[in-house]
């Protein structure tokens, strides 16, 4: 049954691949964007029919101020690189939800939610424009889809998203849930291999720099929200996030390529 399992993992590799954004890395994806991204505006609406949103205010104004910034950013540089295509189906929304969990997340399709749990760390556009970006990166560079890819393979082995969804609901929207760390209360770093996550750092860095946000704003968010665990964190390799020093420097190390894309507006 492994050796099988095996083989048809390595068949649908070979087959379904696509690129990531920037990195260029191969990444596993069986799942089409059509579909990812019904199931995405489904789960959006019920998600929010479910949580207040906050509209009116200063700090929702500044969700929707930096999203959009960040939104121009990112097409902009799908554009120039003619992959807009992979933006196709997109219809973004930035919402503000009151929840005291340090979280934000993004769904394919630009379905952004920033919890009010994360603004006393983030503290200002461009605390928040880090968030953003790194979250937002996820969203394009198909990290979700690449753990629902994972999923549907190692649980379901490899069945269409579609089938899934009919033959096993249940079990096909907690890993949809799973997959792209719906209503986790993990705080901002969702459960991501920790490759996506320096991904999302680096492709969330030079959104931000494009958007016209100082992107070395980003390591002192994440000392920020370093400083704020209540508990020590766990040893890196017993995590699937980069350590927090470790990620700082990563991103440090990532700069000069971020101010490369800088203009101050």
């Amino acid at each position: 049954m492994k050796y099988k399992r095996l083989l048809l993992l390595c068949f649908f590799v070979v087959i379904a691949c696509q690129t990531v954004p920037i990195t260029g890395r191969q990444q596993l994806s069986i799942i089409p964007a059509k579909e990812i991204l019904s199931m995405s505006a489904t789960s959006y609406k019920d998600f929010l029919a479910e949580h207040p949103i906050i509209t009116g205010t200063a700090e929702s104004a500044m969700v929707t101020r930096v999203g959009k910034r960040i939104q121009g950013a990112v097409e902009k540089y799908f554009r120039e690189h003619n992959l807009s295509n992979r933006l196709q189906g997109y219809e973004w929304e930035f919402n503000l939800v009151s929840d005291e969990a340090v979280n934000a997340w993004c769904m394919p399709g630009g379905k952004v939610v920033i919890y009010t749990g994360i603004l006393p760390i983030s503290r200002d556009d461009k605390g928040l424009a880090v968030v953003m970006g790194h979250e937002i990166a996820h969203a394009v560079a198909s990290h979700g889809d690449e753990r629902m890819s994972q999923g549907l393979i190692a649980q379901m082995g490899g069945i269409a998203l579609s089938t899934a969804l009919t033959s096993f609901p249940s079990q096909t929207a907690d890993l949809f849930m799973t997959a792209f760390g719906i209503g986790t209360e993990v705080g901002v770093m969702l459960p991501y291999g920790r490759l996506q996550e320096t991904e999302a750092d680096r492709l969330g860095l030079i959104f931000m720099a494009m958007a016209g946000y100082d992107p070395r704003e980003a390591p002192e968010f994440w000392k920020r929200m370093s400083s704020g665990k209540q508990n020590a964190a766990p040893p890196e390799f017993l995590s699937t996030h980069p350590a927090d020093a470790t990620r700082i420097m990563n991103l440090q190390k990532q700069m000069d390529e971020a101010m490369s894309y800088y203009v101050k507006q």
